[in-house]
């Protein structure tokens, strides 16, 4: 085969190839070359991890189940604080207790009722899954959007503003962090509602969210500052500079696409600590009370009748199990299709 060289030297016309095509085409024609985005690329390796997509479809079954907790109440034709053991005969013995093997499982209670009432168990663990993901999903957003803030700005600005900014993520990350939940989760009730009345549901979702998002959103502060004292010296942040874009711009369109990794990664750790957190609040009583569902108050009831029942406290442990270990291993996947470095 002659070279494009050789027919030069020969005086014979080469044929001229365009950069964006390759040979190897159908009947040895040019073949079009494609690029992939960064985002196509990580798509792909995403992909094929197994292990990953199969932690998302059971991450996404959670928020299915968690928006369409009022359907299913319909459709399954019982409610979460309905009392059905007080008020239907023949489903608790005189101790409390259903009066059914497995804890009352049958065609009308899928996953039970519960002990002393006689609640629908699968009601119950659904609006509980609902009112959980909904308090962790909203301080996971403010701390992401926090952290994104005051990072950046910390890092890109520099001088004054990085110093005090980061003493001041330092300082909070002093405090210890389950102890603090504890402590300051009381003291913000008592700034709205007097201690001789009751707090009301929706106080206490606001308090847990206001409480995880200010001492949550340090950690991804400090990362995305780091990343940023790295990136404002690269060569495009100061090409940027030299063509008279303003901080703002540069921070937007140069840094920002550039944290996207951090960020999501960061984002789907500390979704599933913060579920695990309210339900620990609520199962020592300074979270969600009765009667609104939630998870860590079925786990406080649960202690309460194991010996006696330990149906009713399987459902809700298997369940925050799945949740939690499918959105961590989701986490691992989505940082290795961004690093594939990383994987092990």
């Amino acid at each position: 085969m002659t070279s494009p060289s050789q027919a030069a030297a020969a005086g014979v016309d080469a044929p001229s190839l365009d950069p964006g095509l390759a040979p190897g085409g159908p009947g040895g024609g040019p073949v079009k070359l494609e690029g992939r985005s960064p985002g196509q690329i990580m798509w792909r390796r995403f992909k094929r991890d197994r292990t990953g997509v199969v932690s998302a479809f059971i991450v996404l079954f959670f928020f299915i189940v968690a928006l369409a907790a009022p359907l299913i109440s319909k459709m399954y034709g019982k409610n979460p604080t309905a009392t059905y053991g007080l008020d239907k005969p023949g489903l608790l013995n005189e101790f409390g207790y259903p009066i059914k093997a497995n804890g009352g499982i049958d065609s009308n209670f899928w996953f039970g009722i519960e002990p002393t009432l006689g609640r629908d168990v699968f009601m119950q663990l659904v609006y509980g899954i609902r009112t959980s993901l909904l308090i962790a999903v909203a301080a996971t957003i403010l701390c992401v959007v926090t952290g994104v803030l005051i990072g950046v700005t910390a890092g890109y600005v520099g001088g004054r503003a990085d110093y005090f900014l980061g003493r001041f993520i330092d300082l909070l990350l002093a405090f210890p962090a389950q102890l603090s939940f504890v402590a300051f989760t009381p003291v913000v009730y008592s700034l709205f509602v007097s201690p001789d009345k009751e707090t009301p549901t929706y106080l206490r979702v606001v308090t847990l969210i206001l409480v995880l998002w200010f001492l949550g959103w340090m950690g991804l502060a400090r990362l995305l500052r780091g990343q940023v004292l790295s990136l404002r010296e690269r060569e495009f942040v100061e090409a940027a500079r030299v063509t008279g874009a303003s901080p703002w711009r540069i921070i937007r369109q140069e840094l920002i696409p550039n944290l996207w990794t951090p960020i999501l990664i960061q984002s789907t750790l500390m979704l599933p600590s913060f579920v695990t957190i309210e339900a620990g609040l609520s199962f020592i009583g300074v979270g969600i009370l009765e009667p609104t569902p939630d998870w860590g108050r079925m786990f406080a009831n649960g202690a309460q009748y194991y010996v006696s029942d330990l149906t009713y406290l399987f459902f809700p442990g298997i369940a925050m199990i799945v949740f939690v270990v499918a959105f961590n291993l989701l986490g691992d996947s989505v940082r290795d299709a961004f690093d594939p470095r990383t994987k092990h």
